[in-house]
C-alpha cells in the first residue's frame, strides 16, 4: 500500500526513500531503525534552534504514524484489524522518550486462540510487528482487543474509557474505529455526571500523593496539581460534554474566554518545552523536574544568577508562577463542570447572603457583573464570607473570572481604604477557615495584590534540602501550623504550645508575624531585617497600636533566634539562659516566639521536625520563663545552680538508699560544670549506675577493678520528654573515645544530635550522646537497644580500635548540593574553653571524621551541638587543648582547621 506522505514530513526525514526501501527489502529492521534514530536526532537539532515546541510535539506524532503504518503495511495487517493510538499518542502529543499507547484493535473473528493457517498466519505476523516496534527503539504500550473487549475494560475503569476516548486511528479497518468510538458515547457508557464525577475524584486523590500542592520543589511536571495532567482533566471533561475536539473549541461554547484559552494554551506550551527538553537530557522517559536536572535546564533556558537569586530560582519560580496559574483555572473549570454537569438537576434556588453575594448551590457568588467594580471592598469581602460560612464549598467559575478580572482595582487607594484595611483584619482574625481563604487569596492573586510585598516571594524556591517547598508555600503553612495550635482536636501535637495558645491575648499577632516572616527573601540583604520592616509598615497601616506593632515587627525580626539558641548553645548554662532571657525581655514576647518558632520549623520540611528539636525548645522555653519571672536584674549565678543541682539530686540518691558518704566521695572528683552541664534526672541515674558498681565490692571504693579489664560502663535509656535516647559511657579516660563512639554510632545507623564530655580528676570520663534514628525517631526497641549496648562495648573494650570502614552513600539529592567546608574559632575567656564551629556539607560519618581530626590535634571534646540544615550542618564544639586549656594560639588553630577540612575533603 503507498501510503501519502503529507509535505511537511518530508523537511524532517525522507519518507519516500523510507517507502522504496521497504517495499524492496525483506527485513525491515535496519531501515526502520536508522529512520527512528534519524527523526530523532533532527527533532533535537530542531530544539536546539528554538522551533516551535507545538510543531515539534505534532510533528513526531505525524512521523511515527508514518513509520507505523509502514510497518504495519509490511505485515499486511489492514485486513479486519485497525491500529489505533490512544493516551498522549492519540491526543497527537509525542515528547522524545514518550510512551506511544497502541490499542491493536481486531474483529470476532480473529480469535487469538484459533490455529487455523489463515489466523495463525495474523498472529505470527502481529507478534512480528509487535517485536519490531521494541526493536526499532520505540517504546510501546500496548493492548491486542476485539471492540467488545475494550467496552468491557473501559466500563470498570475511568483510566481505561480515559484513553480510548482519545483514540485515533493511524492505519488499518476504519469501519472497527467507528465501531469502537460509537460505543464509547457517553449515551453507551459512562453517562458525562458519572464521567466528571469520577474524574474530580481522581484528580483529589492524584493531588494527595503530592501534598495537595504544585509547590513541591522536585515537581513532577504531568501529574503534579497544576502540571499537564490538569489540562488533560479539563480536556477529557469538554470533550465528553459537549463533543468538542479541542480546548479551543471551548471559547466558542462560552466555556472559556479568549484570556483563559490563552493562559492555557501558554501553560501547555511551557510545561511541553519543559518536559521536551528533560526527555533529551536524560535521554529516557522521565516527568519529574529533580534537582538533578534543574540547574542545567536553568542553563539551557538562558537564565542568569542576580543579585539574592541564582538562576534555577528563577527558572522555577517561573515554573510555579506557570503550575499556580494552570491549577487556578483547573479548579475554576472543574467548578463550572460540576455547576453544569453534576447538579444540574438540582432545583436548589440561589439564597441572598448580602447586597454583594449570594449562595448558589454551595457555592458564593456575585450577586451581579458589576459588584467588584461598584464595590471594590468586595474583592476583600468575599474571603471573609468564606470564612465565616464553613458550608460554602467554594467561589462560583464566574465569580473566580470576576476577581480575576478586577484585581487591578487593589491598588494604594485600595490598601487605604478603612473598609479595606478593616476586612483583611477580620479575615486574620476569624476563629475558623484562615488558611484556606489565605491560600485561596494567593491562588487567585488578591493576597500578592493586597501585600505588594508578598508578590516577590510567589514561586520564589529556595535550593537546598532544608526547605521543601517554595517561600509563598512555606508561609502559608507556618500560618496553618499556628492556627492549628488553638483547635482543641490537635491538642496532643504539642501540648506546650497548645497550652500557651490558650491564653495568648492576640492570635492575630502571631498569625501576621507568619504571613511575613521570610517575606524579605529573594531581595538580597537580611531578610528578617527588610521583613521586619514590612511587617511594622503593615500593621501602622492597619491601625494597629504601637504595642502590637511593636511585637510583630519583633517576631520577625527574631523568628530565628530561639531555633539558633536552642541548637547550637548549652541551654543548660544559666548564662545562655540569662542572654536569651535580656533578648525576650517579657514573658508575653516569650509566648510568641515560641509558637512562631514551632510553627516555622514544622513547615519547612516534613522531615526536619523531630522529638528532639520538639524537647529542646520546650526546655529553652521552661528556662527562660523561669529566668523572666525570677527577674532579669536577679539572673540565676553559676555557683547558684551548681549548689541547687547538687542538693535536689543528693536528696534523690538517699531516697534510693545511696550513703551520703558513698555520692560524696564520688562527686568529690568531678569537676563543677558537671553539675551545670548535665540535668538532674541525668546526676542521679548516672551516679546511681556507678554506685551499684561499687556495691557489689563494699571495700571498694573506686570501680577502678571493674573497668581494669578495658569494660566500660554503658547505659541506654529512651527519653520522651527529651526527644532522643541517651547514651552513657563511664569508663577509663582515652583520647580516641569520641571518635570512637561517633563511627561506631554512624556504623549502627543513628543520627548523634548532642555529646557530653566530663573528665575526673582520677582518669574517668563521663560521656553523654543523645541519638535518634535515622528517620528521626527515638529508640525504644529493647532488642536494638541490647544490640547498640553489645556493639559499643565491643569496640570500647578492644586494645586497640580500628576505625570501621563506613558504606553509608550519599543519597541523590545529597549527591546535587556541596558546601565548602569552614571552620570559625571564638575563644570564651570567662570559662576557659574554645567554640569552634565547623559548617560542611551533610555527609555520613561526618562527625566521627571530625572526631578523628581532633585526635590527631591533640585536642580534648567537652562538648558538641549537633545541627544538620538539609544538605548542610553547622555543628558547635566546645574543645580544649591536651592541657584542658583555651586555645588562643593561632598557628594551633589553624593546625585543627586543615586537619578537619583534610579529613571531611576525604569523604566527598
Amino acid at each position: 500500500m503507498q501510503l501519502v506522505i503529507p509535505p511537511p514530513l518530508e523537511l524532517l526525514f525522507d519518507f519516500s526513500a523510507l517507502q522504496t526501501d521497504l517495499t524492496e527489502c525483506k527485513r525491515p529492521l535496519l531501515p526502520l531503525k536508522n529512520a527512528v534514530k534519524a527523526i530523532y536526532e533532527k527533532q533535537i537539532e530542531q530544539f536546539h534552534n528554538k522551533q516551535n515546541i507545538v510543531h515539534l510535539i505534532k510533528e513526531r506524532s505525524q512521523a511515527i504514524d508514518m513509520i507505523l503504518s509502514m510497518a504495519w503495511s509490511y505485515y499486511n495487517l489492514g485486513k479486519n484489524a485497525a491500529l489505533l493510538a490512544v493516551g498522549g499518542y492519540g491526543r497527537g502529543e509525542l515528547h522524545p522518550y514518550s510512551d506511544l499507547d497502541l490499542l491493536l484493535l481486531h474483529d470476532a473473528e480473529h480469535d487469538l486462540e484459533d490455529e487455523s493457517a489463515a489466523n495463525k498466519e495474523f498472529v505470527d505476523n502481529l507478534q512480528f510487528f509487535i517485536a519490531l516496534l521494541w526493536d526499532i527503539g520505540l517504546e510501546i504500550g500496548h493492548s491486542v482487543r476485539t471492540v467488545d473487549e475494550c467496552i468491557k475494560e473501559a466500563e470498570n475503569d475511568i483510566t481505561i474509557i480515559s484513553n480510548l476516548m482519545e483514540s485515533r486511528l493511524i492505519t488499518g479497518d476504519k469501519t472497527l474505529y467507528e465501531q469502537l468510538s460509537w460505543q464509547l458515547s457517553p449515551e453507551n457508557i459512562w453517562p458525562t455526571k458519572d464521567f466528571t464525577a469520577a474524574k474530580i475524584r481522581e484528580k483529589n486523590k492524584r493531588y494527595l500523593k503530592f501534598n495537595e500542592t504544585a509547590y513541591n520543589l522536585e515537581p513532577n511536571i504531568k501529574e503534579g496539581p497544576g502540571g499537564l495532567r490538569d489540562i488533560q482533566i479539563i480536556d477529557w471533561v469538554a470533550k465528553r460534554h459537549f463533543g468538542v475536539e479541542s480546548l479551543k473549541d471551548l471559547v466558542g461554547h462560552n466555556f472559556l474566554t479568549p484570556k483563559e484559552y490563552e493562559q492555557l494554551e501558554h501553560g501547555q506550551n511551557f510545561l511541553w518545552k519543559i518536559r521536551f527538553a528533560l526527555h533529551v537530557l536524560c535521554n529516557r522517559h522521565e516527568e519529574r523536574l529533580l534537582f538533578d536536572y534543574q540547574r542545567k535546564l536553568a542553563q539551557q533556558f538562558a537564565y542568569t544568577d542576580c543579585e539574592g537569586k541564582l538562576a534555577v530560582e528563577s527558572f522555577m519560580a517561573d515554573y510555579y508562577q506557570n503550575v499556580m496559574e494552570l491549577e487556578r483555572l483547573n479548579e475554576m473549570l472543574l467548578q463550572y463542570f460540576q455547576e453544569v454537569i453534576i447538579f444540574s438537576d438540582s432545583d436548589a434556588k440561589p439564597v441572598k447572603i448580602n447586597r454583594q453575594f449570594i449562595n448558589y448551590k454551595g457555592y458564593i457568588a456575585a450577586a451581579n457583573q458589576n459588584v467588584f467594580k461598584n464595590y471594590p471592598f468586595a474583592l476583600l469581602e468575599i474571603f471573609l464570607l468564606l470564612c465565616q460560612d464553613p458550608e460554602l464549598k467554594g467561589v462560583r467559575r464566574s465569580t473566580i473570572r470576576l476577581i480575576r478580572a478586577h484585581g487591578y482595582l487593589i491598588d494604594d487607594s485600595f490598601r487605604k481604604d478603612l473598609r479595606c484595611r478593616t476586612l483583611f483584619m477580620e479575615i486574620i482574625r476569624q476563629p475558623f477557615g484562615i488558611t484556606h481563604e489565605m491560600r485561596r487569596m494567593n491562588r487567585y492573586g488578591v493576597l500578592a495584590a493586597y501585600i505588594p510585598v508578598f508578590k516577590q516571594i510567589v514561586g520564589q524556591m529556595q535550593h537546598d534540602l532544608y526547605h521543601a517547598y517554595t517561600v509563598d508555600e512555606h508561609t502559608l503553612k507556618v500560618l496553618r501550623n499556628a492556627r492549628r495550635l488553638f483547635v482543641p482536636e490537635h491538642v496532643d501535637e504539642l501540648p506546650l504550645a497548645s497550652k500557651i495558645a490558650h491564653y495568648l491575648p492576640k492570635p492575630e499577632l502571631l498569625f501576621l508575624a507568619a504571613l511575613f516572616h521570610d517575606i524579605g527573601k529573594g531581595r538580597g540583604g537580611c531578610h528578617e531585617e527588610l521583613g521586619a520592616i514590612d511587617a511594622e509598615q503593615f500593621c501602622q497601616l492597619h491601625d494597629l497600636n504601637l504595642r502590637d506593632t511593636r511585637l510583630v515587627s519583633w517576631l520577625v525580626r527574631n523568628h530565628l533566634v530561639m531555633s539558633m539558641t536552642a541548637q547550637r548553645k548549652d541551654i543548660n548554662d544559666p548564662a545562655v539562659i540569662n542572654e536569651f532571657a535580656l533578648l525576650i525581655g517579657e514573658s508575653q514576647y516569650l509566648d510568641y516566639l515560641y509558637m512562631l518558632t514551632v510553627s516555622d520549623i514544622r513547615a519547612t520540611s516534613p522531615k526536619v521536625w523531630n522529638s528532639w528539636k520538639d524537647s529542646l525548645l520546650s526546655q529553652l522555653y521552661n528556662f527562660t520563663k523561669i529566668a523572666l519571672n525570677k527577674g532579669l536584674e536577679n539572673p540565676q549565678q553559676q555557683d547558684e545552680c551548681i549548689k541547687d543541682c547538687k542538693t535536689i539530686a543528693q536528696g534523690k540518691l538517699v531516697d534510693n538508699h545511696s550513703s551520703q558518704e558513698s555520692i560524696t566521695q564520688l562527686w568529690a572528683w568531678l569537676p563543677n560544670e558537671y553539675f551545670f552541664k548535665f540535668q538532674v534526672e541525668e546526676i542521679v541515674w548516672q551516679t546511681q549506675a556507678i554506685l551499684d558498681i561499687q556495691k557489689q565490692d563494699p571495700g571498694q571504693m573506686q570501680p577502678s577493678d571493674y573497668f581494669a579489664a578495658n569494660t566500660p560502663l554503658i547505659l541506654i535509656k529512651p527519653h520522651k520528654e527529651r526527644g532522643g535516647t541517651e547514651i552513657f559511657i563511664y569508663t577509663l579516660e582515652v583520647d580516641h573515645l569520641f571518635a570512637m563512639v561517633a563511627a561506631t554510632l554512624s556504623q549502627l545507623m543513628l543520627d548523634v544530635t548532642e555529646a557530653k564530655t566530663v573528665t575526673t580528676s582520677n582518669g574517668y570520663t563521663y560521656h553523654t550522646y543523645f541519638v535518634l534514628e535515622g528517620d528521626g525517631s527515638i529508640l525504644t526497641d529493647e532488642e536494638r537497644i541490647e544490640m547498640i549496648r553489645f556493639s559499643l562495648e565491643e569496640k570500647l573494650s578492644q586494645e586497640k580500635f580500628v576505625f570501621p570502614t563506613l558504606t553509608q552513600r550519599l543519597t541523590r539529592t545529597e549527591k546535587q548540593f556541596s558546601h565548602k567546608t569552614s571552620v570559625h574559632f571564638d575563644e570564651d575567656q570567662e570559662n576557659n574553653q574554645t567554640l569552634m564551629t565547623v559548617s560542611a556539607s551533610n555527609r555520613p560519618a561526618l562527625l566521627s571524621h571530625i572526631g578523628q581530626a581532633l585526635i590527631e590535634c591533640r585536642v580534648h571534646l567537652d562538648n558538641a551541638k549537633i545541627s544538620t540544615f538539609g544538605e548542610k550542618v553547622e555543628d558547635i564544639f566546645i574543645i580544649r587543648d591536651e592541657n584542658k586549656q583555651i586555645i588562643t594560639d593561632i598557628k594551633k588553630q589553624e593546625a585543627i582547621r586543615r586537619a578537619i577540612i583534610q579529613f571531611v575533603d576525604e569523604m566527598e
